[in-house]
C-alpha cells in the first residue's frame, strides 16, 4: 500500500484532488484534496479524511455534521495525479445540505439530463432554494408542511381508487403523482434518499433472515 501511495503525483503543496462518488448511484458528490497523511487516514479508517486548504489542517468528513462517508473503493487515474473514491454516505455531501455539491448547471443540452429519482430529488432541492416564480413546486414549499401533507394524502387516495378499478394507466399516473409529492415532503423534512435506501436495505436483511429461519 505504501508503494502505491508513493507512486502518486502530489502537487507542489503536497496535495492530490479526490473526486468523491456515490458507490450506489455513481453520482459525483464533491471534490476534496488530500495529502499523504489524510489519504493514509482515509485508507486506515475506511472513511474520508481531507486536507483543508483554507484552514491548513486535516479534517474528517462528518466530524462535526455527522455526515460521514464510508469508503468502498479508492483508485487513481492514468497520470496518477487524481483519485476517485467510491463511498457510502450518511447524509448530504455538501455543506449547503444537498446530496451533492454539483447541483447548479451552467449549461444543459436538450435531453442531456437523464431522469432518475435522484435527479428529480435534486431538482426539488433547487426549487426549494431558488423558489422560481410560477413553479408549482415553489407553491408547495411556500405553502408549507400542512399543504404538502394534504397533497400526499390526496394522491394516496387517488392511487387506491385507481388500483381498485384495476386501471393500469391511471394507477401509473397516480403513483407518479404520489412519488413526486412524497419527494417534496422529503426535501421539506430534510430526509435524503440515502436514508430511505438504508432503511429498505435493513428490512431486506431482516426479510432474508426470516426466509432462512423458515427454510430451516
Amino acid at each position: 500500500m505504501n508503494t502505491e501511495l508513493s507512486n502518486l503525483k502530489y502537487d507542489e503543496k503536497g496535495l492530490i484532488p479526490a473526486i468523491i462518488q456515490d458507490a450506489f448511484t455513481r453520482e459525483v458528490l464533491m471534490l476534496g484534496y488530500m495529502n499523504r497523511e489524510s489519504l493514509e487516514i482515509t485508507l486506515r479508517e475506511k472513511r474520508t479524511c481531507f486536507f483543508s486548504r483554507s484552514r491548513q489542517e486535516l479534517w474528517r468528513k462528518g466530524e462535526t455534521s455527522g455526515h460521514v462517508q464510508h469508503v468502498v473503493r479508492v483508485i487513481y487515474d492514468c497520470d496518477k495525479d487524481a483519485l476517485l473514491i467510491d463511498v457510502e454516505k450518511e447524509g448530504p455531501a455538501c455543506h449547503l445540505g444537498t446530496d451533492s455539491c454539483f447541483v447548479t448547471p451552467i449549461y444543459e443540452g436538450d435531453g442531456s439530463r437523464s431522469f432518475s429519482t435522484q435527479t428529480l430529488y435534486h431538482l426539488l432541492e433547487e426549487r426549494n432554494r431558488q423558489r422560481p416564480e410560477g413553479s408549482y413546486t415553489t407553491y408547495l414549499f411556500e405553502e408549507g408542511l400542512e399543504k404538502i401533507l394534504k397533497k400526499v394524502g390526496e394522491e394516496t387516495s387517488e392511487v387506491l381508487i385507481a388500483a381498485m378499478k384495476r386501471n393500469r394507466e391511471e394507477t401509473v399516473y397516480e403513483l407518479a403523482d404520489l412519488l413526486y409529492h412524497s419527494l417534496v415532503l422529503m426535501v421539506e423534512a430534510g430526509i435524503s434518499l440515502d436514508e430511505i435506501r438504508r432503511e429498505l436495505a435493513s428490512r431486506h436483511v431482516i426479510d432474508h433472515k426470516k426466509k432462512q429461519e423458515t427454510a430451516e
